[in-house]
C-alpha cells in the first residue's frame, strides 16, 4: 500500500473543512505530525475537498449488474461503478430468493470480498428478507417469504463466514421477534417491509432491532390513533434509512425525518438496482422484471416501485438541495452513520488510524477521485 500524501486540499474532519495535507501510510490515515517518507506518492488536490468515502449499506447493484445474479466479475463491475460515484465501501443487498440461490450469491460475494481490489470495497452482505410481511413485500417475491427462522439465518451466516452484517425483517411475521432476540448479537437487525402495529414494532426494537429499512417506504404509516411501525421507529433510538432520490421521499419528508430523528440517526442509502448509471429500459431485480422510465424503476407487471437508480454522489447533492444545509452537515449521513450502524468502525471518518478510504469532491460536489486503503480506485 505504501504512503500517499494528499497535498493542497481541504480535509473534512470533525465536521468542518481544514486546509492541510493528509498522509496515508499502509492503508490507514497517519497522525498529523507523521513525516512523509521521501519516496511517497504525492496527490495534488489543488484546493478540492477530501472527504470520507461514501458507505452504501443497502444496494442491489448498478452499472448493469444485479447482485442476486452477480458472479465474481459482476461484483467487480459493481465495485468499479460505485467507486466512480464516490462509494468506497458497500454491502450487497440480496433480495429474497430461494435458499439455493441465496447461498450461491453469498458464495460469490465472499469470493469477491477476499479477491483483489477492483473498486469500492465489498465490505459485507445485507439480507433483505425472506422474513418479511406479504402485504408490504414491495418488490419481494411473495411466494418465497418465510416465518422467522434463526436457524436459517445462521445457515446463511455460516456460509458467509460471518460476513452478513445487516438483515431486514418484519416484526409481525410469526417467530420474528424471537428471531431478533436470538440473532441481534451477531448482526445488525433492521425492521421494514412491515405493517406491524406500534406495540409489535416496539417489541422488535426492545429485542435488539437497531434500524429501519427505507423509512416510510413499504411500511405501515403513522396515524394518530395507530402509530404503527412508523411511529415506533420515529420515537425510538434506531437509525432510519432514507432513499433521497426525490421519488421515494419528498424533500419535505426528508427534512421532517431529520428533524424527528436528529442528523446522527439517519443513514442515506441508494437501494439502487442494476439500472443505476444506465438509460431507461428493461432490467432485473432478483427474479423480477423491472421497467425504468425517466429514471424511475417499477415492476413490469404491477407498476410498484422497485428500488432506485440513485447513486451516492447524486444523493449527496440531493441532500444538500433538499435540506438547504452545508455539505459539512450532510456528509455523515453517507459516511459515519451507515458505517457505524453495520460495524464498519474503521470507515466513515477521517482521523488517525482509520482506513484511508477517501473521496475527492470539486466545488460542484462532483466526484473527482476515490481511494480505498490509500489506493486510487477511480479518477475522473
Amino acid at each position: 500500500m505504501g504512503a500517499v500524501l494528499f497535498a493542497n486540499g481541504r480535509v473534512y474532519e470533525d465536521g468542518r473543512f481544514i486546509a492541510r495535507d493528509l498522509l496515508a501510510l499502509d492503508g490507514v490515515i497517519a497522525p498529523k505530525d507523521a513525516p512523509a517518507p521521501p519516496d511517497c506518492e504525492r496527490v495534488d488536490l489543488a484546493g478540492k475537498m477530501l472527504v470520507p468515502g461514501f458507505v452504501d449499506i443497502h444496494t442491489h447493484g448498478g452499472g448493469g449488474v444485479d447482485v442476486n445474479a452477480a458472479d465474481g466479475e459482476g461484483f467487480a463491475r459493481i465495485s468499479r461503478f460505485f467507486a466512480a460515484q464516490g462509494t468506497t465501501a458497500w454491502l450487497c443487498s440480496i433480495l429474497t430468493d430461494t435458499e439455493e440461490a441465496t447461498l450461491r450469491t453469498i458464495g460469490h460475494a465472499r469470493a469477491a470480498m477476499a479477491g483483489p481490489l477492483t473498486g469500492a470495497r465489498l465490505a459485507g452482505i445485507h439480507l433483505e428478507g425472506p422474513f418479511l410481511a406479504p402485504e408490504y413485500k414491495g418488490a419481494m417475491p411473495g411466494y418465497l417469504l418465510r416465518e422467522g427462522d434463526a436457524d436459517l439465518f445462521y445457515k446463511y451466516q455460516t456460509a458467509a463466514d460471518g460476513a452478513v452484517k445487516y438483515i431486514t425483517v418484519a416484526p409481525e411475521v410469526p417467530g420474528v421477534v424471537d428471531m431478533i432476540r436470538a440473532i441481534s448479537g451477531d448482526v445488525t437487525v433492521a425492521i421494514g417491509h412491515s405493517g406491524a402495529d406500534y406495540e409489535t414494532a416496539i417489541a422488535a426494537i426492545d429485542a435488539g432491532a437497531r434500524a429501519a429499512t427505507h423509512t416510510f417506504n413499504a411500511m405501515g404509516l403513522f396515524h394518530q390513533h395507530r402509530p404503527a411501525i412508523m411511529g415506533a421507529v420515529l420515537e425510538r433510538d434506531v437509525v432510519c434509512e432514507a432513499i433521497c432520490d426525490g421519488r421515494h421521499l419528498h424533500p419535505g419528508t426528508v427534512r421532517m425525518l431529520l428533524s424527528c430523528k436528529g442528523w446522527d440517526r439517519v443513514a442515506a442509502v441508494t437501494d439502487s438496482i442494476q439500472a443505476a448509471g444506465l438509460p431507461d429500459g428493461n432490467y432485473k431485480l432478483g427474479v423480477n422484471d423491472v421497467v425504468v422510465r425517466d429514471g424511475d424503476a417499477v415492476l413490469a407487471d404491477t407498476g410498484v416501485r422497485a428500488g432506485s437508480t440513485l447513486t451516492t454522489g447524486q444523493a449527496l447533492k440531493n441532500l444538500v438541495r433538499f435540506t438547504g444545509q452545508s455539505v459539512e452537515r450532510v456528509l455523515p449521513l453517507l459516511t459515519r452513520t451507515p458505517a457505524r450502524l453495520v460495524g464498519l468502525d474503521s470507515k466513515g471518518v477521517i482521523a488517525p488510524g482509520m482506513d484511508a478510504d477517501l473521496t475527492v469532491l470539486d466545488e460542484a460536489l462532483n466526484v473527482r477521485a476515490a481511494y480505498v486503503a490509500g489506493t486510487c480506485v477511480y479518477e475522473a
